[in-house]
């Protein structure tokens, strides 16, 4: 018994079936509508996801731990990674990661073979002819492959395996870039935090203040002279970022078969218009268009070998996140490479007079000199951080109770 009216899905955008004095009305547009829209409401809940997630990410804490240099590590490089990870996930912008075109072989099969096993192109072919002597850039037939003949020149073939493991790869380099605020964080346990408590808000009920600065100088006054180690363990981050970006540069030229160290520079030479010409550095590395080998049985027996041309969509995503990331990590390096100097500096006594005179400038110039005279070094980095998050006025009473009560005990170090 079919029901006087219900949808089905026909080939006819709408049709009509008579029979036995029943219309049944046919509705292909109705389905196609509301396919379009739970599309559009999926793509619209992932847009928020990635949104409040990148959001988190940039999100800066009240409290600072750490200083500028230590933020483009876990906080900048590591959302960019995070974003670049991201968009190369993103299908529906940039299609299948692989499609290949080989006759006698299924389609799919023969681009899940290719994904798996690796691409391959010649890079001295790179800048040939597009047309007449290859059909892509660093594409040609397998007598170019050919080794040690005399008819045929030798060429160097580079197999392209990196690109099943970008998204991982973007994803490790975020992780390392974090690691460092991890383990700070995990060793700094929360005591600038502590101490500060509500003393970073402008207006705070006097009690609680008279309480909180209490607090604060009676920790400061009992362990006074105890906080190198606290101190030196921020230092050894601070070390293990600059070493930690130095070897993500290393691991992403290990990552692209060696490719990286120049990079950028290349890719800025040849897009210059003067140069606009011969071998793309681009295609080099991430072709978009790739061969890839495939052998099976004939009908006797014998080995037959397919060349499949591939077309790798995600390479032109690719070229320009590797290409600013190598940028990006020479301007990180940099930045560390001055903040460890600036670190070195702080070793010196009137340099850190200097710093935290600056950073607390309502509390008079005797009492910092009177104060940082007696301080070690790591009693010196505490009293910076309190600054950095302090109230001013709070802080320039906290520094005056603190220079009547803490111990005459003469500077070490």
């Amino acid at each position: 018994m079919i029901p006087s009216r219900c949808f089905i899905q026909t080939r006819s955008c709408v049709g009509f079936l008579v029979g036995e004095g029943r219309g049944i009305r046919c509705s292909r547009l109705f389905l196609t509508l509301s396919s379009a829209s739970a599309l559009f409401l999926f793509n619209l809940k992932m847009y928020y996801i990635f949104r409040d997630n990148v959001r988190r990410l940039l999100n800066i804490s009240t409290i600072k731990i750490d200083n500028i240099f230590f933020l483009f590590h876990y906080k900048i490089t590591m959302v960019l990674l995070v974003v670049f990870g991201l968009l190369v996930t993103k299908k529906q912008y940039f299609g299948d990661p692989i499609d290949c075109i080989v006759d006698a072989i299924d389609s799919d099969t023969i681009d899940m073979y290719c994904w798996i096993q690796s691409t391959f192109t010649i890079p001295a072919l790179t800048g040939a002819v597009i047309g007449e002597e290859v059909p892509h850039p660093g594409v040609a037939t397998h007598d170019f492959m050919k080794h040690g003949t005399e008819e045929t020149k030798s060429y160097t073939v580079r197999h392209h395996k990196y690109y099943q493991w970008v998204v991982l790869f973007l994803s490790l380099q975020a992780f390392m870039f974090y690691l460092p605020r991890y383990i700070w964080r995990s060793w700094e346990g929360g005591r600038v935090a502590s101490l500060v408590g509500e003393l970073h808000l402008p207006v705070v009920d006097p009690n609680l203040r008279q309480k909180r600065l209490s607090v604060a100088v009676e920790y400061f006054t009992r362990y006074f002279h105890h906080h190198n180690i606290y101190a030196f363990q921020f230092f050894f981050c601070e070390l293990l970022n600059f070493t930690n970006v130095l070897g993500q540069i290393y691991l992403t030229d290990r990552f692209l078969d060696y490719g990286f160290l120049n990079y950028g520079p290349r890719v800025s030479n040849y897009d210059e218009p003067e140069t606009y010409s011969g071998h793309d550095p681009k295609d080099e590395i991430f072709p978009k268009v790739a061969k890839c080998s495939f052998h099976k049985f004939g009908p006797s027996g014998s080995i037959i070998r397919h060349d499949a041309l591939c077309v790798l969509p995600l390479n032109i995503l690719n070229e320009k996140i590797f290409a600013f990331l190598w940028y990006w990590f020479l301007v990180v390096a940099v930045i560390t490479t001055l903040g460890l100097v600036y670190r070195i500096a702080t070793f010196l006594p009137t340099f850190r007079t200097y710093l935290l005179r600056g950073r607390s400038r309502l509390v008079a110039k005797e009492n910092i000199d009177h104060i940082c005279h007696r301080c070690y070094i790591g009693d010196w980095f505490i009293l910076y951080l309190l600054a950095k998050n302090m109230d001013a006025f709070v802080y320039r009473d906290f520094i005056q109770e603190l220079g009547q009560h803490l111990p005459d005990k003469e500077k070490v170090s």
